[in-house]
């Protein structure tokens, strides 16, 4: 059992009871962590939750039995209420009833003592749901790999859709990586986590006894509501990076509550905003009444607009600002623009006196979806993109959707690219949303936005906490599209197109790759070159010497042993990595692209 892990996150007591997230990794077996907080008890109940096909019933059946506790399952709680199925009562009364009724159960289920309750996958949605968990019991998620869920399922209830009504449809798998990225923001919150992938249903149950004898008995049932409680917006995601974990927050007018998301996260000393002329003739006042109003000391300094200040020449200058204003480790940068400013204040942060704390504040779409989530900072190099840089994760990350009004039309078409190739990589719902809603998001009805905002932002993070340095692999999906589009950024000066307008050609001539190599279905194909020119994005382009081109992707960060690797599609969702694409299905894909 020794070889299994587990992971603790406990809350500790921070300004206003609520807390700065503590993780910590420790074996089975070993002494549990001795940190304390104010709310003394003895836990009388332990709540098993998790995605369904974790194994939750089976395993409280076992824990009871081993603790000579009371096993007590929700759902059938519901149908004993409600005389019918969970599938039932989707099928005839809708999700919304099912989840009156679950929320009715579980605080049934909380009145009781001495009881291993298993709580159905999708109640941690509900805020009253979490705190009736936590109140008097001890949370345990059981976590299994979406492969491992599906085949579980099947094995259980075949291939009958009313079994598993969220995933009814085509693509099962899909589904549950979607609903999975979702909760499990959520689902971390837990106070403790099982991983039953490799377990047997009674190796799984002595890991559940074994943590409940070994955490401390002192729980407090405001721990499972996320650590900063958002003034105007909510949480989006919460990125559980190897080096840090952070909340992301979403919200419209958000920005002005930039200083008690500071204050509330432990931030009070001096800050250095770092932004551009364009977006602080706009925001500045805003950003600054914000930190005044906290009682935060800061200074501000801007550069010019556009890719061109990803430099080593103007990190140069910032350093210089910095030292100037006698700049320690312990005060922070605040990132507030676009993904130029999001990537050069970050280097920034990384490298000036060894590490400063960092806090994103993102203006743009493009900023949104992708630079100021996951940690990769840099500067250009003249030969080469993003070529100097580090992963540097920030404290936490703060999005207002209203930036997004004063951004020029091509720039906001410029980062739905970035969405686009999220929906193709990850996600089949969040294509077709994409698809479906297209005119209400770029009529920028704000609750659509908002939302297109939101599910690409959880897909990135699930992406990020999965592989946060490109060591497995996993990361290097997020890179479709781009091996070309870096190039051609680099080859025109970084100066003819907006980042996302180079990852759009980029993604169509991947697509292109993949048909010709028979991974990719052409429709797909289509398909995507379809839905980026509804968003207004360019899908091909002329007027470049295709020797820089050449020369500029073989300096592609992705290139090992001189071969250049693709990002490629073999389906919706599904992405494979090849180095060994012939040179004369390359030149023909790019002789469309680029004519």
């Amino acid at each position: 059992m020794g070889q299994h892990r587990q992971e603790l996150l406990l809350l500790a007591d921070g300004p206003q009871g609520a807390v700065e997230a503590s993780q910590r990794r420790i074996s089975a077996g070993s002494p549990g962590p001795t940190r304390y907080n104010r709310f003394v008890t003895t836990p009388s109940r332990i709540i098993l939750t998790g995605f369904s096909g974790t194994g939750k019933t089976a395993v409280a059946l076992l824990v009871a039995e081993k603790l000579g506790w009371e096993p007590v399952d929700t759902d059938e709680l519901v149908e004993q209420r409600a005389g019918k199925t969970v599938g039932e009562i989707f099928r005839d009364e809708g999700e919304s009833r099912f989840r009156d009724l679950e929320s009715d159960a579980l605080r049934e289920a909380s009145l009781r003592e001495n009881v291993v309750a298993a709580v159905g996958g999708g109640a941690v949605l509900r805020q009253e749901n979490r705190r009736a968990m936590a109140d008097g019991g001890i949370v345990i998620c059981l976590e299994a790999r979406p492969e491992t869920i599906l085949r579980r399922i099947k094995a259980t209830a075949g291939a009958d859709p009313i079994a598993r009504p969220l995933l009814a449809g085509g693509d099962p798998l899909s589904r549950i990586h979607e609903l999975k990225a979702a909760r499990q923001p959520l689902y971390a919150l837990s106070d403790w986590t099982v991983y039953t992938d490799d377990l047997t249903l009674e190796q799984a149950a002595a890991e559940v006894v074994s943590v409940f004898e070994q955490v401390p008995r002192s729980l407090d049932p405001e721990r499972l509501t996320p650590s900063v409680p958002p003034p105007t917006g909510a949480v989006a995601c919460i990125v559980r990076a190897s080096s840090r974990t952070y909340p992301v927050f979403i919200g419209w007018g958000e920005l002005a509550g930039l200083g008690s998301r500071l204050r509330s996260a432990g931030i009070a000393r001096q800050v250095y905003v770092i932004s551009d002329e364009a977006v602080f003739h706009h925001y500045g006042d805003e950003v600054e009444s914000a930190l005044r109003g906290a009682e935060i000391p800061f200074d501000s300094f801007t550069v010019s607009p556009g890719e061109a200040s990803k430099s080593l020449e103007t990190a140069s200058h910032i350093y210089d600002w910095l030292i100037q204003h006698k700049a320690e480790r312990g005060h922070t940068i605040v990132a507030v623009g676009g993904g130029v400013v999001t990537d050069l204040a970050g280097y920034a942060a990384a490298t000036f006196a060894r590490g400063m704390p960092l806090v994103h504040v993102p203006t743009s779409l493009l900023a949104m979806v992708d630079a100021s989530i996951g940690g990769k900072v840099g500067v250009n190099h003249s030969q080469a993109k993003n070529m100097i840089g580090a992963f540097y994760q920030p404290h936490f990350v703060l999005m207002d959707p209203a930036t997004l009004l004063t951004l020029p039309p091509r720039e906001l078409y410029s980062g739905w690219a970035e969405v686009i190739k999220h929906a193709f990589i990850a996600d089949a719902s969040l294509l077709a949303f994409l698809e479906a809603e297209a005119d209400r998001i770029l009529a920028l009805e704000h609750k659509t936005r908002t939302e297109a905002i939101r599910r690409s932002v959880v897909i990135k993070a699930a992406v990020v906490g999965d592989d946060e340095r490109e060591e497995t692999g996993l990361r290097t999906k997020l890179n479709y599209g781009h091996t070309l589009a870096h190039a051609i950024e680099s080859a025109t000066g970084y100066q003819r197109f907006l980042h996302g307008e180079a990852v759009a050609i980029g993604m169509t001539t991947a697509a292109a790759i993949s048909v010709r190599l028979g991974l990719l279905q052409p429709r797909i194909a289509d398909r995507q070159r379809q839905l980026l020119e509804r968003y207004q994005l360019p899908t091909r382009a002329s007027g470049f010497d295709r020797a820089r081109i050449d020369a500029a992707m073989r300096l592609d960060k992705k290139v090992q042993g001189k071969a250049i690797r693709w990002v490629l599609l073999e389906g919706v969702g599904r992405t494979v990595l090849r180095d060994d694409v012939p040179p004369d299905v390359v030149a023909a894909a790019l002789d469309d692209a680029l004519d």
